[in-house]
């Protein structure tokens, strides 16, 4: 029996209709009159599934930090056997709202991807991205690791018998791990001077001197961290006890009563630190809640000062190992 093939230009006429309504006039029910009840949008890099729902409230989020946002469909194939078509598209658009908790940088950005796009019924039923939000980030200079994309189960809660660490078994393992204290510390883009207190600051290499610091996005130092090029790291000193509170506080200005002085390349660096360097920022990889922040040492301090020490939620004489 011959095999009935359904000309799919109609539905080719009506996606490219529907696809520049949505990405950009943001018309995102122009989508309805294309996709099919049951659609999913499957990302080939991080492997999420999404309904049509999803992919309007994605492209409303891209368009908002990209209100200016113009895409260009250069090749549209279509495959009538398979019932299918592959568009290959590039969009222009300029940062200029945040985007997943990432700052605006008020770049203009070029970015490209394909889409195969498979037909039942006269409907687009399913679909396969090269490209989603994750690779958006990528093309503004904002890599993902895999776990910025990971999503949260918010089903039914039963009894855990996988053997994985509940949190409060993970919060006493990191208490038994002793570090030194930090400030990172920045300048906005007011000339002001911004910083906070942070633990979680590693050596990542001598040759070429790199280091990383992690920085959860909530903080109010966080936007005029990213959208700096340099940063500044204060080791704590022993005498510096107050400081660190300062810094681990919401106070507006945190420097109000501290003595500090610019680096070289404009970073404050506060007086009475261990050591400090400045460095230029190298890397910003997305990780969920954190930024990881990767810096090439430009400028360095040391002074003869005991650092300190933290453990548990207390800190200690770095020398003497006693409580401060």
């Amino acid at each position: 029996m011959q095999q009935i093939v359904n000309s799919l230009q109609p539905v080719k006429e009506s996606l490219v209709n529907a696809w520049e309504a949505a990405w950009d006039r943001g018309q995102v029910d122009a989508l309805d009159e294309i996709f099919h009840a049951d659609f999913r949008r499957i990302s080939k890099k991080s492997k999420n599934v999404t309904t049509i729902r999803e992919l309007k409230q994605e492209i409303l989020s891209v368009r908002e930090a990209f209100p200016d946002l113009v895409t260009k469909i250069d090749h549209l194939l279509v495959d009538e056997q398979e019932q299918s078509i592959a568009i290959f598209w590039h969009t222009t658009g300029t940062f200029t709202n945040d985007l997943q908790g990432v700052p605006a940088t008020g770049n203009t950005v070029e970015t490209r991807g394909s889409n195969l796009m498979e037909v039942q019924d006269g409907k687009i039923i399913s679909e396969q991205v090269t490209w989603d939000q994750s690779e958006l980030l990528e093309d503004v200079g904002v890599p993902s690791l895999k776990s910025a994309f990971e999503s949260t189960d918010d089903g039914v809660v039963v009894d855990d018998l996988s053997g994985v660490p509940n949190l409060d078994a993970l919060k006493g393992f990191n208490r038994q791990f002793i570090t030194g204290v930090t400030v990172v510390t920045t300048m906005d883009e007011h000339g002001k001077p911004r910083g906070l207190a942070a633990n979680s600051y590693v050596s990542v290499s001598l040759e070429p001197p790199l280091v990383l610091v992690c920085v959860q996005k909530t903080t109010s130092t966080y936007a005029s961290l990213f959208k700096s090029t340099h940063l500044g790291i204060n080791i704590m000193s022993n005498g510096q006890r107050d400081t660190v509170g300062t810094f681990a506080s919401k106070g507006d200005d945190k420097f109000a009563e501290l003595e500090w002085h610019q680096g070289p390349n404009g970073n404050p660096l506060i007086d009475g630190s261990a050591a400090s360097i400045e460095a230029e920022i190298k890397e910003r990889f997305q990780a969920k809640t954190h930024t990881v922040f990767i810096a090439k040492v430009k400028h360095s301090e040391v002074a003869q000062l005991e650092p300190m020490v933290y453990k548990a939620g207390r800190f200690y004489d770095g020398a003497e190992l006693t409580a401060l």
